[in-house]
């Protein structure tokens, strides 16, 4: 199976109001379908109350699929990197394109986006604590299993790192 091509679109402030008065006007001003499903996590889209609005070195992203017309999901990075120059991943797809290779290709963007700055030493993500698709995804990029930590939330999660300059079994 060969990996889809996205478009990864920054998100912006304008889109966040745009979601927020209804799927139909973030899909017109993005040009594409909305898939149903999606977002799984809204909060993730909640708009600021105006706070700054200076693009982030690290943003949040739209993957869109140009052949199809279709917002695939999103993700992005959850802060800068730290002190020992790692950054976390996040991604979600809408569930009718899961199991087609767009989550592989985002979170593979998003891989290959934070090792192009100097800082970046490692890229971490995490998963429920189970074998699932989001573990499948990271090992096809190369990610390890590193630790299983507490999570008020779940209970348990899976931490999962890729170190720069580690040859990965399908950089991206």
């Amino acid at each position: 199976m060969s990996i889809p091509r996205l478009e990864l679109r920054v998100v912006t402030p304008a889109h966040k109001v745009a979601l927020a008065r209804g799927r139909e006007h973030l899909g017109e001003m993005l040009g594409v379908k909305l898939l149903d499903g999606w977002p799984e996590f809204p909060e993730a889209f909640t708009p600021s109350d105006g706070g700054s609005t200076e693009p982030s070195n690290w943003p949040a992203f739209f993957f869109i699929v140009p052949s199809l017309g279709v917002l695939a999901g999103n993700g992005g990075f959850a802060g800068s990197p730290n002190a020992d120059g790692e950054i976390e991943i996040g991604y979600e797809i809408a569930p009718e394109l899961r199991n087609q290779g767009f989550a592989t290709a985002a979170a593979g963007a998003l891989v290959a986006r934070a090792f192009q700055c100097a800082e970046v030493q490692a890229v971490v993500a995490h998963t429920l604590a189970q074998v699932n698709a989001s573990n499948a995804v990271l090992r096809k990029l190369g990610m390890v299993f590193v630790a299983e930590l507490p999570s008020q939330e779940v209970g348990a999660i899976w931490r999962w790192r890729l170190e720069a300059g580690r040859p990965a079994s399908k950089r991206l």
